[in-house]
């Protein structure tokens, strides 16, 4: 088998709320069984990272949504990012992230570029004292008293019309990237 490439699967929308249930184990079996290699899972909300065969992104989202659809009996809406794109969106982030809680810094990872979302646009005080800065394929959100109540969480959490939007707060993200770091490509 030739050199493999490092990914990360970002699952939109499993595990919350007691519907569309993927348990991690069954994901990690299901992405070994369709020929992928050291998968790990992190949480319960639809994180993994594995070795795949080299190639484009958007193919490998495609053939995993086929294993995801076959396996747990529904569309799964997912995003793949190589460990290069997961390095570069956590280099990017324009917020001081070691000063802050890492649950109240996020990452809306998008399928399209950060300036075609809806809320791109925005007024910077609609949404005060939370705020939003564009990457490039990814938002980057800061909530000071948490997510919880949060209007721009609320309006960030509705399905991105035509396209795929997930989020992770910091600790995740940072997570996901050690453990993509730490996965052989072999």
């Amino acid at each position: 088998m030739s050199e493999a490439t490092v990914r990360v699967l970002l699952l939109r929308g499993v595990n919350v709320g007691g519907s569309r249930t993927v348990p991690m184990a069954e994901l990690r079996t299901a992405l070994e069984a369709a020929g992928h290699r050291h998968v790990r899972t992190l949480l319960q909300s639809g994180n993994a990272v594995l070795a795949t065969e080299p190639g484009p992104s958007d193919a490998v989202a495609a053939a995993v949504a086929v294993t995801l659809r076959e396996t747990f009996g529904f569309p799964t809406d997912l995003l793949v990012l190589d460990l290069a794109a997961l390095r570069e969106v956590v280099a990017r982030c324009p917020f001081p992230a070691r000063e802050l809680d890492p649950t109240q810094l996020h990452v809306v990872f998008l399928d399209r570029p950060a300036r075609d979302h809806p809320l791109a646009e925005a007024d910077p005080g609609r949404f005060a004292p939370d705020e939003l800065r564009l990457g490039e394929r990814e938002l980057y959100v800061r909530y000071p008293h948490g997510s919880g109540r949060s209007r721009l969480a609320r309006a960030l959490s509705a399905p991105l019309p035509g396209g795929i939007a997930t989020a992770r707060n910091w600790r995740t993200v940072t997570r996901l990237l050690e453990l993509a770091e730490s996965t052989p490509a072999a």
